[in-house]
């Protein structure tokens, strides 16, 4: 698999990710956006390489409430997760 496809993938998996979060709330995601930067020194497209800074966020930002941000973003990616790394991905925010 080629660097670009990955680099696809990267960009289908944030794009998501953004999507979900800013159908929440503008808040939400200057949240999100913002810890994950303060604690991981990282953007949401690091997040696809390291889903568990995402799930770290979410949950000390929303608690319970993050089973539907996850769910949406599963929903959203499902037709993907044939592919090990957004499979992966979806995985680990899921825990």
């Amino acid at each position: 698999m080629s660097d670009n496809s990955e680099d696809i993938k990267k960009a289908l998996v944030t794009l998501y990710v953004e999507k979900t979060l800013l159908d929440i709330g503008k808040p939400v995601y200057e949240k999100v956006t913002r810890l994950l930067y303060t604690k991981y020194h990282c953007y949401l497209p690091d997040c696809y390489e390291h889903p568990e800074y995402l799930n770290s966020i979410l949950k000390k930002l929303v608690g319970n409430s993050s089973k539907v941000i996850v769910d949406s973003i599963t929903r959203q990616l499902e037709e993907f997760n044939h592919y090990d790394k957004i499979k992966r991905f979806l995985d680990v925010i899921s825990r």
